[in-house]
């Protein structure tokens, strides 16, 4: 098995137990939510701090495979986004379908962008001298 579907497997498994744990709130389907945003912050974390440890070879490109690819591919899904837009739309929930969609959308760019942030403070934080200025 390639690590790209190990990684998969076990994130679409973790995407599974917390769809099942998280409940929705009326049509809005929060578990998946939460998963696709918290998802799109890890990958952001993820992706930077690889990318600032080095190139992509070697161990970084086999955990950037194992854990951003494959666990993070499996564990955020966007069809799953798609069916739940389409199923409150089509639910006569038009508008939760279409403000789940809208701010699915803008709080997972978002969500990214934080992780990037995250991940470039703490390797800044990690690389300073101690004592030392900036």
């Amino acid at each position: 098995m390639s690590i790209v579907a190990f990684g998969g497997a076990v994130g679409s498994g973790v995407r599974e137990a917390l769809s099942l744990v998280i409940p929705a709130v009326g049509a809005f389907p929060m578990g998946i939510f939460v998963i696709n945003i918290t998802g799109a912050f890890a990958l952001g974390v993820v992706l930077e701090l690889l990318r600032r440890l080095g190139t992509d070879e070697g161990h970084r490109r086999r955990l950037r495979l194992l854990v951003g690819t494959g666990f993070m591919g499996g564990y955020t899904t966007y069809s799953t986004l798609a069916v739940g837009t389409a199923t409150a739309i089509t639910g006569g929930h038009a508008g939760v379908g279409i403000f789940y969609a809208v701010i699915s959308i803008i709080a997972g760019a978002a969500a990214g962008f934080a992780g990037i942030a995250a991940a470039a403070e703490a390797h800044r934080w990690a690389t300073t001298p101690k004592g030392g200025a900036r």
